[in-house]
């Protein structure tokens, strides 16, 4: 489908269809994490590795799909989203079937650096079509919307992970996840170019810095950068540590983990249903800060259940209240640090969705360097909601504010006009 074409009026059950696909290929981080947590003591096991080596599998991913992203970003306003996606998708393949055939745990994180890397395009490059078709609040609904379709990942991966491991072992999971990866390469063919000729950008190394700059001094994309990031580096500390936690702490099994793993991402697709019917009558301001607030009660109720040593029928509860709250501020924050960067939609996604890998990267194995005890994975995770609610409230909507009084002040021009959040 050509560029015009695909800025044009689409059917009510194209534009479903398209969501579908975009929500499908922004994927590629849970199932890259979570089809093969249920398998990661036994991986350990079997590679000879310590906890935290193996855990590393998880971190090298991370950083992988946040470089790849600084790179498959700025790329993709300079040539167009279709084929960096494509090649991204490709290669992702392959590199899984290799992940198949490691022979150690370095070889492992090695090639798994190489498979976050080629990840990345999806993640960005959906962000980046999602800025380059929608405005203001029904980007964000939209983005919400994808956070549905995406979030059915986290949910079917981990119980579908659990039930390979009755036939199969951690080699057979990233088989499967070439498998689907194949059929992602097959939908992006479905996919318009949603990037019009006249708006990619032309020039070297200067042109990618000055969109890097251009966006780094928004204070509204810093402070909604900084909150998304901190607050997504919360939910990869429950992803890295809870296996270790409730297998090992608890005892629970590996089919029983990864469907406590799965209904828990239910609460994250629910989360992201409500902020979507929310939408239709606030705006993503104040559901921002509002959110991000809830998900910092409900990491402190998880909290006090772990210090106080809570049976598992009280932990869960508070475990699912936990990781349920933590998507309802990410789609606003995303719609609100893209709203401004319409010509750098690609460089701005990278730079949003990168942060957020590379701190979760970070953070996750930290949180487990005393051990993988529930208290340490809920002080980590009530450290960052803290810390994002900070980010929203004293930075970002000072920032917005501020934004919006220059928007009513302020001249537009034409190029100024593409750049107005609504």
């Amino acid at each position: 489908m050509s560029d015009h074409q695909s800025t044009g009026p689409v059917p009510a059950r194209h534009r479903r269809r398209r969501l579908l696909v975009m929500g499908a290929l922004s994927t590629f981080g849970p199932l890259s994490i979570d089809l093969y947590l249920p398998a990661l003591p036994e991986l350990a096991r079997q590679l000879d590795a310590s906890d935290s080596a193996a855990q590393w599998s998880i971190s090298t991913c991370l950083i992988g799909l946040a470089a790849g992203q600084l790179f498959i970003g700025p790329l993709s306003d300079r040539i167009g989203r279709k084929r960096p996606l494509f090649v991204g998708v490709a290669t992702y393949a392959i590199v899984s079937l290799l992940c198949a055939a490691a022979p150690s745990i370095a070889a492992l994180n090695a090639l798994r650096l190489v498979q976050g890397l080629a990840g990345a395009a999806g993640m960005v490059i959906v962000a980046a079509m999602v800025r380059d078709m929608y405005e203001g609040q029904r980007m964000a609904r939209i983005l919400s919307l994808l956070m549905l379709v995406s979030g059915v990942a986290p949910i079917v991966a981990p119980v579908l992970g659990g039930q390979l491991l009755y036939v199969t072992d951690w080699r057979g999971i990233f088989v499967t996840l070439g498998a689907i990866s194949v059929l992602l390469l097959v939908a992006v063919t479905a996919l318009p170019e949603t990037l019009r000729p006249e708006l990619r950008h032309v020039g070297g190394l200067r042109r990618v810095r000055v969109g890097f700059a251009s966006v780094a001094r928004d204070r509204v994309f810093v402070g909604c950068t900084l909150g998304s990031s901190v607050g997504g580096a919360a939910l990869f500390i429950y992803i890295s540590v809870s296996a270790f936690v409730l297998e090992g702490g608890y005892g629970v099994s590996a089919q029983a983990f990864s469907l406590i793993f799965g209904v828990n991402s239910v609460g994250l697709v629910l989360s992201g249903y409500v902020n979507a019917v929310l939408l239709r009558r606030l705006k993503p301001e104040p559901l921002l800060v509002g959110g991000a607030l809830v998900a910092v009660g409900a990491s402190l109720f998880c909290l006090a259940a772990a210090v106080l040593h809570a049976p598992l029928s009280v932990f869960l509860p508070a475990l699912f209240l936990t990781v349920a709250t933590g998507g309802l501020a990410s789609p606003n924050a995303t719609a609100l640090a893209l709203a401004r960067h319409s010509a750098n939609a690609g460089t701005a996604a990278a730079l949003l969705g990168s942060s957020g890998f590379l701190l979760g990267a970070l953070l996750a194995p930290a949180a487990s360097i005393g051990g993988a005890s529930a208290l340490a994975m809920t002080c980590g995770i009530s450290a960052a909601r803290v810390a994002a609610w900070a980010a929203y409230r004293f930075v970002a909507l000072p920032g917005r504010r501020q934004a919006l009084a220059d928007d009513v002040t302020e001249p537009q021009g034409p190029a100024a006009q593409r750049e107005r959040p609504e």
